[in-house]
């Protein structure tokens, strides 16, 4: 397997086992966590949440691979990489707060910090790689939604 390939599959398995990771945190269905919380009409399905993480953690991985072929010499890959590392942990962190701490508050906070680290994931990707930078913006449009429904639920249950 020649190395671009491996860094590819390397780069999307470590975002999927974050949130496979994350995922763990997430209440079965039915808890009485989970179900007790009062959430807007516009919540998505639950279902929804599953397969639109594993496409944003697959093209976040493929962004990151992209990254890294570029030279780990460069200072704004190291500075890429050290950025997609601290939004993955905020990532998995959220997942923690929100479900595991049961704290939608805690989770408004960790999930606002998310968002910048994001816009400052970009911006470093794009000064390596155009369509690396690409590939984070939905990303960054779910969890823009995803604050938002984060702030709706922490008000109708405070």
């Amino acid at each position: 397997m020649n190395n671009r390939i491996l860094t590819l599959v390397l780069c999307i398995a470590l975002c999927l086992t974050v949130g496979f990771g994350g995922s763990t945190f997430t209440p079965e269905p039915g808890s009485w966590y989970y179900t007790t919380l009062n959430k807007p009409s516009w919540n998505p399905p639950d279902w929804l949440f599953a397969p639109v993480w594993t496409i944003l953690f697959i093209m976040m991985g493929t962004a990151f691979s992209q990254v890294l072929s570029a030279g780990w010499e460069k200072k704004e890959v190291k500075t890429g990489a050290a950025l997609f590392a601290v939004q993955l942990i905020l990532n998995l962190g959220w997942s923690a707060s929100f479900f595991g701490l049961q704290s939608p508050m805690t989770a408004l906070g960790v999930i606002a910090l998310l968002w910048l680290a994001i816009v400052a994931n970009i911006a470093t990707f794009a000064k390596v790689s155009k369509p690396a930078s690409l590939l984070l913006t939905p990303y960054l449009a779910w969890v823009s939604f995803a604050s938002f429904l984060n702030f709706t639920i922490w008000q109708l249950n405070k």
